[in-house]
């Protein structure tokens, strides 16, 4: 377990050291910042919202969600790819550490990166929306949760969707533009193929289980427990083709 944590450690310190490391977070502090300021003097609501409420639309998928995992994808696409691009992965494969163990680190330092931007998020949110808007509603809090769980889901998915790719393409470019294709046509693909009753089993459309908050599931006979399952077992399928791919790749 030890040693495992350092190769987390290691893979953090990599990321770290980069130039463009502090640059999403500076990114997402100025989004938030001028949409509060949008918000408060052009959208006529300072006087019904709240912190809660304002960091809750910010990390919603109408929000800043969905960019918060494109910049999650573009941000680790290179996990993978670069250790073979550079040639370093020779370097980590001849440690006595198995090959699984290696990507099991990459992907953990991947779900890290892109909690760290939701957590981010999410303070500098209350933060503006405290000053902004104010900190009456403390039951906001529970909404907030809520929705920070949902947002984790439907990043953890297309993060781990992204891994595989990049697993499997070694390329940072093709990573990417797979991932923000995933993203942008998602409900181009759900809408067009609504008529068919296996879109109910389309990661596209489980994808989002913010939707069971309002109590209207996608389509008809889709529950929250449904959509947990088709997630995990996409997830599952993720996971099980990076290893694979990763194990038996030839590296020399």
């Amino acid at each position: 377990m030890r040693s495992f944590g350092k190769l987390v450690w290691n893979e953090w310190l990599k990321m770290f050291k980069k130039r463009s490391f502090f640059v999403p977070y500076a990114i997402i502090a100025a989004f938030i910042i001028f949409l509060a300021y949008m918000t408060q003097f052009m959208g006529g609501l300072q006087s019904v919202l709240t912190a809660p409420q304002f960091a809750q639309a910010v990390i919603s998928k109408n929000g800043l969600g969905q960019f918060l995992v494109m910049l999650s994808i573009i941000c680790t696409a290179g996990v993978v790819s670069k250790e073979f691009s550079g040639g370093t992965i020779k370097l980590l494969l001849i440690r006595s550490v198995s090959r699984s163990k290696i990507l099991a680190s990459k992907y953990a330092i991947v779900l890290l990166y892109s909690l760290s931007l939701t957590l981010f998020a999410l303070i500098v949110g209350l933060v503006t929306g405290s000053v902004m808007f104010g900190f009456s509603d403390m039951a906001g809090f529970g909404n907030l949760f809520s929705a920070t769980l949902y947002h984790a889901a439907f990043m953890a998915i297309y993060v781990t969707a992204a891994f595989m790719f990049g697993t499997l393409t070694r390329s940072s470019g093709a990573t990417i533009g797979i991932g923000m294709t995933l993203l942008m046509l998602e409900g181009l693909v759900v809408a067009l193929l609504s008529k068919y009753s296996f879109v109910k089993y389309l990661l596209f459309t489980n994808a989002d289980l913010s939707v069971y908050a309002n109590g209207r599931p996608p389509f008809e006979g889709m529950t929250m427990a449904f959509s947990l399952i088709v997630l995990a077992v996409y997830m599952f399928l993720f996971l099980g083709a990076s290893f694979v791919t990763f194990k038996k790749r030839d590296v020399a």
